[in-house]
């Protein structure tokens, strides 16, 4: 009877105090900020995580026991809320959905048509392609999203490592070190380091230490130095002298910044090999082959028109490209490159604009218009409404000089309507890839054009504010409080830009009366409103943070972070010293010898076809059937069943456009890691000098050779 008594007392407040926990989890602060933290850190993959949350379930297919540790490694180092067989899962069902549609569609174009032969082979082959590229992507992405989120990550080790040393060098208390970093680091690493103590917060480990060791672990394999630069932290919490801690701490940061700059300098030798090979697979071979492309196609009958053209240079060879300097950046180590978000900037409003898309295809509408008129007049009503022919002689034009043919050169066939192959629709079919080309470089430019000015700014004034901060802290260190020491720093470096930034903080505190954390942080009057610098508004939370421990901390806080950072410029200059060559041999091969080929090869060709044309070698095999063998081989070569030049130049400009966009986003990644303000404002400055060369060139090339096969032929055949 006891016994019941008490159970049902257990199960009464038992129950009772579930519930009461139930409802903290639901209401409490904790709960609310941790689901804020949650939605932080999963923004970035939202879609691919709701696509594996619900695509993904529809088959349940287990990886092995190997692939299955290797995917939840790679799951969380990316933040992606997914299990690994949903990744499985979704990779599957992708390839079956996109193979099955494709195989439904060609058995039902067949069917419709009611002959096997008009089976659309290469549609099949095209799907069941994109259909085997879908799941090599998907099921390669968990890995992909890990090595973005490491190589952002480890652009900040540096300064992550350069903020917690400065702190425990006042406060040796390793937790509020790592706090501190959190709060001022940038995405994503501070949010990892928020991990840490979120994982104590929820019982996952009892100690920061603990949640730290752990974390740690994850970079195993991938950054040695970041791993041993925090034991070296950890470890000066137990040495017995103030001397020898500060000693450990500085060796925890020089750690830190040889083992990057030793990665950097062996992946500056080992790179160069795989950009050659990208740039001679992807680059150099297909622009040369180009040359034999007409020829080929008069030769083949037919077998090879102008969409084989477009799938292998516009989807083939592009995909090859980007699937090798993929592989390249698989290679870049981490802890180096651009740390600064683009959404600090104060004018990201004008980056988010959609205005300059909607100014550039104004700009360029004209020209696309003209690059389309050979269609648009042979077929279109168009010109029968204004009273114009389809087309014109070159002789009517007034272009005697160019020959007899057709400045359009449609040609009707047994077959249908073939062409264009006049010189002048080749001449405005160049217009298409230029409008593309300056439909991006504007946008681009116009979105970037102002950020990357302001940036320039900043990078200018950081450069000068570490001199100043050791300015800063000595006087600060001669006994002058933080509150009249701005005013003494502007007076000495008049003419500087650092000048502005301090004139600024000691009006603040003088005239508005602010104290030395307004003054610089203040949401409405703050100095830091004006100066968007990581750099700057860490020194001086460092300044704020350490005055509160004596002026002689302060003054030796922000000397410290005066000589990390002077040691810090000398390694990434260094650094990209070591990659300018690379980088500079890579960028005049993409905006030089590429258009500068491609533009000769299209010239080649439409002097191969003017050639064909103007000798018509199949009707003068039939009309010289005495001639024997010699007329098998004359007829060979069908002038009508060539790819037409205008339908050529157009996948050549396009390939060219997709060449400068992958090779630029890759080489800027290797330089300066993830920046997308560099990335865009790089590719709008290459696409405008790299498809402004390839425009002048083939035009030159196009008018000569075609002028002088038609003047040598034209003696030649009276």
């Amino acid at each position: 009877m006891v016994s019941r008594d008490v159970d049902d007392i257990l199960k009464k407040y038992g129950a009772k105090i579930e519930s009461q926990m139930n409802s903290y989890s639901q209401s409490g602060s904790y709960s609310s900020s941790y689901e804020t933290f949650k939605s932080e850190i999963s923004r970035e993959y939202s879609t691919y995580e709701k696509w594996a949350n619900s695509l993904g379930n529809i088959i349940h297919v287990k990886p092995s026991e190997k692939d299955e540790k290797r995917l939840r490694e790679q799951i969380n180092s990316a933040h992606l809320s997914i299990e690994p067989w949903q990744a499985v899962g979704l990779s599957v069902m992708s390839f079956l959905s996109v193979f099955l549609i494709g195989l439904f569609i060609s058995v039902a174009i067949a069917l419709i048509n009611g002959n096997i032969a008009a089976f659309p082979i290469l549609f099949f082959f095209l799907v069941t392609f994109f259909s085997l590229f879908l799941f090599s992507f998907l099921n390669q992405y968990p890995e992909r999203a890990a090595r973005k989120w490491r190589l952002k990550a480890s652009s900040q080790m540096v300064p992550a490592i350069l903020y917690i040393v400065v702190y425990m060098r006042h406060t040796p208390n390793l937790e509020k070190a790592i706090h501190f970093a959190s709060e001022h680091l940038e995405y994503p690493l501070s949010l990892d380091f928020k991990k840490i103590f979120y994982e104590v917060e929820v019982g996952k480990y009892s100690t920061i230490k603990e949640s730290l060791d752990h974390y740690l672990e994850s970079w195993r394999g991938y950054s040695t130095e970041f791993i041993e630069s925090f034991h070296l932290i950890e470890s000066s919490l137990y040495e017995p002298s103030h001397g020898r801690r500060i000693v450990a701490l500085e060796k925890g940061l020089h750690v830190v910044l040889d083992g990057v700059y030793e990665k950097m300098l062996k992946f500056s030798h080992s790179v160069r090999s795989p950009l050659t090979n990208v740039y001679m697979l992807g680059v150099v071979l297909p622009t040369l082959g180009l040359a034999l492309i007409p020829l080929a196609s008069a030769m083949i009958g037919g077998l090879l028109n102008y969409i084989h053209i477009f799938i292998l240079f516009n989807l083939i060879v592009p995909f090859l490209v980007f699937y090798l300097t993929d592989k390249v950046l698989g290679m870049r180590p981490g802890g180096y490159g651009e740390t600064s978000l683009l959404e600090k900037n104060p004018l990201y409003s004008k980056y988010k604009n959609p205005s300059h898309y909607r100014k550039a295809f104004l700009i360029v509408f004209p020209l696309l218009i003209l690059s389309l008129l050979p269609l648009i007049f042979h077929f279109t009503p168009v010109p029968e409404s204004l009273g114009l022919e389809k087309d014109y002689t070159f002789s009517e034009l007034g272009l005697s000089f160019l020959g007899g043919g057709n400045f359009f050169g449609f040609i009707e066939t047994s077959t249908g309507v073939k062409g264009p192959f006049g010189v002048g629709a080749l001449l405005l079919g160049m217009l298409f890839p230029l409008s593309v080309a300056l439909f991006f470089s504007i946008a681009y430019s116009g979105k970037t054009k102002e950020l990357i000015v302001e940036r320039n700014k900043t990078k200018e004034l950081e450069a000068e504010f570490n001199n100043s901060l050791f300015q800063l802290g000595s006087r600060l260190g001669n006994g002058i409080p933080p509150e009249l020491v701005f005013g003494k720093v502007a007076e000495s470096t008049k003419g500087l830009i650092t000048h502005e930034f301090f004139s600024k903080v000691n009006y603040n505190i003088r005239q508005m009366g602010m104290g030395v954390e307004r003054a610089i942080f203040d949401k409405n009057r703050g100095v830091m409103r004006f100066f968007p610098s990581s750099l700057i508004a860490t020194s001086m939370r460092v300044l704020i943070e350490s005055s509160k421990k004596g002026l002689k901390i302060a003054a030796v806080s922000l000397m410290s972070i005066s000589e990390y950072v002077k040691n810090l410029d000398k390694i990434t200059m260094r650094l990209k010293d070591l990659l300018a060559e690379i980088v500079s041999d890579m960028k005049s091969n993409m905006v030089f010898l590429a258009p500068l080929l491609s533009g000769i090869v299209v010239g080649l060709a439409a002097m191969i076809t003017s050639i064909l044309g103007m000798l018509q070698l199949g009707e003068l095999a039939t009309e010289a059937s005495n001639l024997g063998s010699l007329t098998n081989i004359m007829s060979i070569f069908q002038y009508q069943d060539m790819i037409p030049p205008y339908f050529l130049q157009i996948s050549v400009g396009i390939y060219l456009i997709e060449i400068i966009f992958i090779l630029t986003s890759t080489l800027v990644t290797i330089d300066s890691g993830e920046d997308r303000l560099e990335m865009m404002n790089k590719i709008g400055k290459n696409l405008r000098s790299g498809m402004g060369l390839y425009f002048v060139v083939a035009a030159i090339s196009i008018l000569a050779l075609s002028l002088l096969s038609t003047l040598v032929l034209g003696n030649l055949l009276g």
